[in-house]
């Protein structure tokens, strides 16, 4: 329906739906978003809960994350703020990407941010199932994977917007002129991407690249979550090996000048492993923190821990990513050390744990799995 309102707004001028949706958009985002991108807290009606009703345990399900993809994409159409796109790309990679299985025929209907290997949540189905009697997410999901390059790029008048990053190629008119651009990257996993700019004859328009929110230490675009390091990474972009100057408009880069065939945009985005914590006002989250590392959200598996129900993540506990090619598809990994593990309620262990990303569990048979872990034992 918000997406809807956003097309009518578009196409017809209407400044009421534009303010309605903006305000709802700014109450999801600032409110009743998960870390996962996900919505929709609860099960009961599909629905969202109230103001920072955000339990672990949450519904989730993939459809809205899809809706709420087609919501942020029209945001960003109508206002060329990256803060959609930044919305987008969290959502993608985490809270709509674990809807489907690295299989591709194994699905999710919620997709929560805690599970105890047990219980059939799933519209009746313990972990992922291959169909559901309203099936709704599995065509969703793989209609919207099939349409993502088109996502990528946006175009308005003299401007061409760079909004996704991944290895790829893809094709706009800009300012009349027909540009092709080849993205080089090995992003999520790495902190470099190379685009090369082709436009059909030399001219004179504006690259717009977007500066992720979580390259400039926010995970939202609200005071919803925080990291405990909110300090900017130090990005760069260069263009045929030059600096560009840091001057953003509206979380874009805009690089203006006369392009000719096979330029070179580079940029770096550093990706340090982030911990994150939610606001206080979410009572579920209190005390307890969860992991970043670029895009990406991580979680605890029992495929590859013991006890993850009982891990605790003590702000002394060492983190350090690892690229796991062997494991679910090419992953990186974070190895944490000096962490601990509840053995009674009041006493705790030393223990190690290897987090993945949350979009990849549940690959590998039905165990427990946590995105939240507690700070120190309670």
């Amino acid at each position: 329906m918000y997406a809807g309102m956003a097309d009518v707004a578009a196409l017809t001028g209407d400044t009421s739906y534009l303010a309605a949706i903006g305000k709802i958009w700014d109450n999801v985002v600032s409110k009743k978003l998960h870390l996962t991108g996900g919505c929709g807290a609860l099960a009961k009606g599909e629905a969202y809960g109230k103001n920072y009703e955000l339990p672990s345990d949450c519904y989730n399900e993939t459809c809205a994350a899809v809706a709420f993809l087609f919501w942020n994409h029209r945001m960003f159409l109508m206002s060329g703020d990256a803060k959609y796109m930044d919305a987008f790309e969290r959502t993608l990679f985490n809270g709509f990407n674990s809807g489907v299985s690295l299989s591709g025929d194994r699905f999710f209907y919620p997709n929560p941010l805690a599970y105890d290997g047990v219980k059939k949540n799933n519209h009746g189905f313990a972990g992922r199932a291959p169909w559901f009697g309203c099936a709704c997410c599995p065509p969703n999901a793989l209609r919207f994977i099939a349409s993502l390059g088109g996502y990528f790029y946006a175009a308005k008048g003299d401007r061409l917007f760079v909004n996704l990053y991944a290895q790829s190629e893809g094709a706009a008119t800009v300012a009349g002129t027909k540009v092709l651009l080849k993205q080089t990257t090995d992003y999520p996993w790495s902190e470099k991407i190379k685009l090369t700019v082709s436009p059909e004859k030399a001219g004179e328009f504006t690259l717009c690249v977007r500066i992720p929110g979580w390259v400039q230490g926010r995970p939202v675009p609200s005071d919803l979550y925080t990291y405990d390091d909110p300090k900017p990474a130090k990005w760069s972009v260069r263009v045929n090996g030059k600096a560009v100057a840091a001057n953003l408009e509206q979380g874009f880069l805009p690089i203006t000048r006369k392009w000719k065939a096979g330029d070179s945009v580079e940029l770096e985005f550093p990706m340090p492993v982030r911990r994150v914590r939610a606001n206080d006002q979410v009572a579920a989250l209190r005390g307890q923190v969860a992991l970043e590392r670029g895009p990406l959200v991580y979680c605890l598996e029992g495929a590859d821990n013991a006890n993850v129900l009982s891990a605790t993540l003590p702000d002394s506990a060492k983190i350090k990513a690892q690229s796991r090619p062997d494991l679910l598809g090419g992953v990186t990994v974070l190895n944490i050390t000096v962490a601990q593990t509840r053995v009674a309620p009041d006493q705790s262990s030393k223990a190690d744990f290897i987090a993945i990303p949350y979009y990849a569990w549940n690959n590998r048979g039905n165990k427990p799995m946590t995105v939240w872990l507690q700070r120190a034992v309670p």
